[in-house]
């Protein structure tokens, strides 16, 4: 079985994380993957081709100069007929654009649409009905999330029996990081007392993680908690949080820390993980902070209440919501067995119900089920 996946990629979020684990297990299960990365002409994104290149995936990367270039789709199917996959898997906007009728046009067996979001613009003109047309092409969509699915049926108009629900799953072992080690280790680096309490973001720093409402409630909350705030990770609003920071006299409490490749020890180190998204197709980082047992607080919007059960693994608010996410601070910071309790729970929960395993072995078997009813 030859396997041709296709994502436009400026960066490694979740989607790409994703790929980064199911792609050398396929690879592992005997399937012949192949990644085609879509790449802006000033952004080769060498960090992800090459982190997959390890994993022995090969990979295959295409310039496209801009959202509307129309070239795109003959381009990828040639290569498509140059490498006769049976199965076409394209993820996101812009590779299920080009991707699926390369695909088709190509003689493609099998086409399949991962579908990782829910964001606003595609509710709008033309993008809805583009994607309606989309779903005609394909054989089947894998939604990340039973919101995700519900999305694909209700605004985009996908047939019931082409949707697939696969949750994202997370390859971790429980003992790869000291937990004492970690808490320590960053406490030192910003100069804090070992005791004190720490309450981490980890995300990219775009509107759609609703992280000026989490720096409001952090506010609220440090009135009454000597807690300090770090944020690790980069995006377009890291100037406006920073200015908004110090309008909410909170500066010397907020730690930025730009992008991290070492997001299980930082989860480590964290008494509280706060996650204050508007919408949220799934939200992978939320597995990484239960697979260090680090008790949540997020917004209960999308996907969100699927993975965080409120009150079991986490605590959940309304978006927006700068008083619901105060509370739900305080509460974990203030009751350490409460804390602790949620925690494990939400370390349970990943291990029974978010594995990479179950996640891997249900994509394969679509694979197979799909080429044998072709």
């Amino acid at each position: 079985m030859r396997v041709v996946h296709v994502i436009k990629v400026t960066g490694i979020a979740g989607a790409e994380r994703h790929l980064l684990t199911l792609l050398p297990a396929l690879q592992e299960r005997g399937v012949e993957v192949h990644l085609v990365p879509l790449t802006e002409p000033d952004n080769p994104v060498a960090d992800f081709v090459n982190a997959l290149q390890e994993r022995e995936v090969t990979v295959h990367p295409m310039v496209i100069r801009h959202d509307a270039d129309i070239r795109m789709a003959w381009r990828l199917r040639d290569l498509f007929r140059q490498s006769a996959p049976d199965i076409v898997h394209t993820h996101l906007l812009h590779a299920d654009l080009y991707g699926i009728p390369g695909a088709k046009l190509a003689g493609v067996p099998v086409i399949i649409t991962g579908r990782h979001n829910d964001n606003a613009f595609r509710r709008r003109f033309p993008v809805r009905q583009i994607n309606q047309g989309l779903w005609r092409l394909v054989d089947a969509g894998i939604a990340i999330s039973d919101s995700i699915a519900r999305f694909a049926r209700e605004i985009e108009g996908a047939p019931a029996a082409k949707v697939h629900r696969i949750y994202y799953g997370l390859d971790f072992d429980p003992h790869a990081v000291d937990r004492n080690e970690s808490r320590r280790a960053l406490r030192d680096d910003l100069r804090l007392a070992p005791e004190t309490p720490l309450v981490g973001i980890v995300c990219r720093l775009v509107e759609q993680k609703g992280l000026v409402y989490g720096l409001r409630a952090f506010s609220k909350a440090a009135a009454e908690s000597p807690a300090h705030l770090v944020i690790a990770g980069d995006g377009p609003l890291r100037a406006a949080l920073e200015a908004e920071a110090q309008t909410l006299g909170i500066a010397d409490r907020v730690h930025f820390l730009g992008w991290r490749d070492d997001v299980p020890h930082l989860m480590a180190a964290l008494d509280v993980f706060l996650l204050p998204s508007l919408w949220e197709g799934f939200g992978l980082v939320l597995l990484e902070a239960m697979a260090q047992q680090t008790p949540i607080v997020a917004s209960a919007v999308s996907a969100i209440p699927e993975i965080v059960i409120d009150g079991q693994t986490g605590l959940l608010a309304p978006p927006r919501a700068v008083d619901g996410l105060t509370g739900a601070l305080l509460r974990l910071l203030s009751d350490l067995p409460l804390a602790r309790h949620l925690g494990l729970m939400g370390q349970e929960r990943l291990e029974t119900t978010f594995s990479a395993r179950a996640m891997i072995e249900a994509t394969h078997e679509l694979y197979r089920e799909l080429l044998k009813n072709r």
